[in-house]
């Protein structure tokens, strides 16, 4: 009985799934609530069209979904943003513009390259590459905090050339330290994406022991998300979440509406 707040459908450059398919998944997995939060990357490398959102017709999709559904499960308005600091303006515009409940900042694009295509690596070992991405990150919160959580913080791991078989907290504890404080001082929070199971990871994004850090510091917000792009994927692994929080020291797990965040108790 919780709540997936991180799912795509037709509308993200990266998905055929209608939003129905993704509605009847949530209700087969007994889910209390779901958010869509549909990809909006603009100025995306070498595919700059590929991932721009067809705002007005998502909105008011979701917006039927949650009238026909009202009475079977809470269906909540998201979007995405795949953050770069040069669009913080253009982000702000759009997010005063739609009746957005939640709001995700992502790093998929660092510094006009998605760690996702193998070039990347061409040019990066793997740690410079791991580095250079939370380095980004940084400097996207600095740039911009229109955003509720921040998205699979080490996304980068799902790509690298050993994945995460070399990666630790620890081993980037400054600069991870360095983004949980800014996002607490800044009352933003995080998400535990179970995509990293999904990914062959063997840890959600962020893995266990960044979600404890988070705590650690006094962070409070943490909201859960699968990543589904497709309907076999929703509640991808929901059965570890709880324990995974409550051994990170939280007795809740956040949903927003109306970008205001509530609380709710882990089951």
């Amino acid at each position: 009985m919780l709540w997936d707040t991180h799912m795509h459908s037709q509308f993200s450059g990266d998905s055929h799934t209608p939003q129905e398919d993704m509605i009847a998944a949530a209700k087969q997995k007994n889910l209390k609530g779901i958010c869509f939060t549909d990809h909006l990357d603009i100025d995306y490398p070498d595919e700059p069209e590929t991932f721009l959102l067809d705002l007005p017709n998502y909105v008011s999709s979701v917006e039927a979904m949650q009238e026909k559904y009202k009475e079977i499960l809470p269906v909540r308005l998201g979007i995405e943003l795949g953050l770069q600091p040069h669009l913080a303006g253009i982000h702000a515009d759009i997010l005063s513009q739609y009746p957005f409940d939640f709001v995700i900042g992502s790093s998929h694009v660092m510094h006009g390259v998605d760690p996702y295509y193998p070039a990347y690596w061409e040019n990066h070992s793997e740690e410079e590459g791991y580095r250079e991405y939370f380095e980004s990150i940084l400097e996207n919160i600095a740039a911009f905090d229109g955003f509720d959580v921040y998205g699979h913080i080490d996304y980068v791991v799902r790509y690298g050339p050993n994945k995460n078989a070399n990666y630790s907290y620890q081993k980037y504890a400054d600069i991870i330290d360095e983004i949980l404080k800014a996002l607490i001082i800044k009352g933003k929070g995080i998400e535990i994406n179970t995509g990293g199971f999904k990914y062959g990871l063997g840890h959600p994004n962020p893995a266990e022991d960044i979600i404890k850090r988070y705590h650690e510091l006094g962070g409070e917000i943490i909201t859960i998300g699968a990543d589904a792009h497709q309907p076999e994927h929703v509640a991808f692994d929901f059965e570890k979440v709880p324990s995974i929080l409550k051994e990170a020291g939280f007795t809740h797990y956040t949903v927003f509406k109306n970008r205001k965040p509530e609380f709710i108790l882990i089951p």
